[in-house]
C-alpha cells in the first residue's frame, strides 16, 4: 500500500506541473534558447538533492540531452568544491554561490535556482545579486515557494510539502526543459 500511496502522491504532484506550470517551462526553454544564441550561459545551484540537480541539469546542457547538437554553456555553481568551502570558510555558507555569481554572471544569462523549501539563503542571495546584474532569474521551487520566489523573474512552484516528489518534479521540468532546447538546434 506505501508504494501505491507514493506512486498517487506523485502523480498529483506530476499533474499539478502539467497542468499549471506547463507554459511557463515552455517560456523558460524559449529563454535559454535566446541567451544561448546571445553568447549567454546558464547558470545552476542548489544545496543537496537540488545540488544533485543543477549538477544534473548543466551536464544535459554541455554534453547533451537527446540528440547531437553542440555543447552549450552551462554551469552548476555547487560543483567545485574547492570554491565552495574556502567561500563558505573565508565569507559565509550564505554566500557561496552569490560570490560565484559576483564572478561569473553577465548581463542577458539565465540563472536557475533550485529550492525545494524555497528558503535556501545562499541560493536566495545569489539570485538577488544576479538580477541587479540583469540575469534572467528563476526558482525551481517547491512547497509555497518561500522567500526565494520574490527574487525570481519565473518562480515554478511546485505545490506540495513532499520534499521526494518535489524533487521528482524538478528534474522532471529540468528534463522537459532540456528536450524542448534540443529541439531548437
Amino acid at each position: 500500500m506505501f508504494v501505491a500511496q507514493q506512486a498517487d502522491e506523485l502523480i498529483a504532484a506530476v499533474t499539478y506541473v502539467k497542468e499549471n506550470l506547463s507554459s511557463q517551462i515552455e517560456t523558460l526553454a524559449d529563454k535559454i534558447v535566446q541567451a544561448f544564441q546571445k553568447g549567454n550561459k546558464v547558470i545552476l545551484m542548489g544545496n543537496g538533492g537540488s545540488a544533485s540537480d543543477a549538477q544534473h541539469i548543466a551536464a544535459e546542457f554541455v554534453g547533451r540531452f537527446k540528440k547531437e547538437r553542440p555543447s552549450l554553456p552551462a554551469l552548476a555553481l555547487n560543483t567545485n568544491s574547492s570554491t565552495t568551502t574556502a567561500v563558505g570558510n573565508d565569507y559565509s555558507y550564505d554566500v557561496i554561490f552569490s560570490r560565484q555569481i559576483d564572478g561569473f554572471a553577465k548581463e542577458g544569462d539565465v540563472v536557475i535556482g533550485i529550492s525545494t523549501s524555497g528558503n535556501s539563503k545562499n541560493v536566495y542571495l545569489a539570485l538577488g545579486l544576479a538580477k541587479r546584474k540583469g540575469c534572467y532569474t528563476v526558482g525551481f521551487l517547491g512547497k509555497d515557494g518561500g522567500t526565494i520566489k520574490e527574487m525570481c523573474d519565473l518562480p515554478l512552484i511546485v505545490k506540495s510539502n513532499n520534499t521526494p516528489h518535489i524533487q521528482e518534479c524538478h528534474i522532471f521540468m529540468g528534463h522537459c526543459m532540456c528536450e524542448l532546447v534540443d529541439k531548437a538546434y
